[in-house]
C-alpha cells in the first residue's frame, strides 16, 4: 500500500511541475515574504459528499516564508524541490524536508513555520487539501 501511494504522489508531483510552467504564481494573501501560490486542481469527491479534493503549488523564494497559519481539513504536502522546514502544532517540532518527501497536517491544527530551509535556492511543495466544498483552503493568523 505504501509504494502505491508513493507512486501516486510522484505522479501527482509530475503533473504539478507540468503546471509550474503553465500560469502564473499568486501571491499568497497574507503571507510575509517569498511564498507563492498556483492552484492546480480542484475536483468534488462523488464517494464523499461535500467535500473537495485540492491541490495547489506552493513556491518559496530563498529565504522565503509564510506566517502561521491553519487550513481547511487535511493537508498532504509533497516536497517537489529544494528544502522545507516546517512546524506543525500537531505533530511535533519543526523539521527540513528534502525533495521527494511528504508531510501531514491534520485537521485544526496550526502551520506555525512553513518556510524555505535555504537561503540561496528556490524551494517548492505541492499541497493537497481534503476539506469541504467551497471552505478557505488557507488562513492567516492575524
Amino acid at each position: 500500500m505504501a509504494r502505491s501511494f508513493r507512486f501516486v504522489l510522484a505522479c501527482a508531483a509530475m503533473l504539478a511541475t507540468g503546471a509550474l510552467l503553465a500560469g502564473p504564481m499568486v501571491r499568497a494573501a497574507g503571507d510575509e515574504a517569498g511564498a507563492q501560490i498556483r492552484p492546480v486542481a480542484a475536483e468534488k469527491l462523488p464517494n464523499v459528499p461535500g467535500k473537495t479534493i485540492s491541490a495547489i503549488v506552493v513556491s518559496y523564494a530563498p529565504g522565503g516564508k509564510s506566517g502561521a497559519h491553519h487550513h481547511a481539513g487535511s493537508v498532504l504536502a509533497y516536497v517537489l524541490s529544494g528544502e522545507i522546514r516546517s512546524e506543525n502544532s500537531a505533530t511535533g517540532p519543526a523539521k527540513v524536508y528534502k525533495a521527494g518527501e511528504s508531510f501531514f497536517e491534520p485537521p485544526g491544527s496550526e502551520h506555525l513555520v512553513s518556510e524555505n530551509a535555504s537561503a540561496s535556492e528556490p524551494a517548492s511543495l505541492l499541497a493537497i487539501f481534503i476539506a469541504d466544498d467551497g471552505a478557505k483552503l488557507t488562513t492567516f493568523d492575524q
